[in-house]
């Protein structure tokens, strides 16, 4: 059976125009979730109400 016809699945490779595409639709997928962690991981994660007494005006409010 060798160099006969084998049968399966064989699909072609991708182009590079695809390739370049993929990669930088994921790169910016990518750094969007990161920026958004930034901005609000905190809040999702549930760290907020710790990062409110951070910023030194705890001891003026209650005065």
């Amino acid at each position: 059976m060798a160099g006969g016809y084998t049968p399966g699945f064989h699909p072609h490779l991708p182009g590079r125009g695809y390739k370049f595409l993929s990669q930088a639709l994921g790169a910016t997928m990518w750094f969007f979730i990161f920026y958004r962690a930034r901005q609000d991981g905190a809040k999702l994660l549930g760290f907020d109400a710790f990062a409110d007494n951070t910023h030194g005006d705890a001891h003026g409010s209650h005065h």
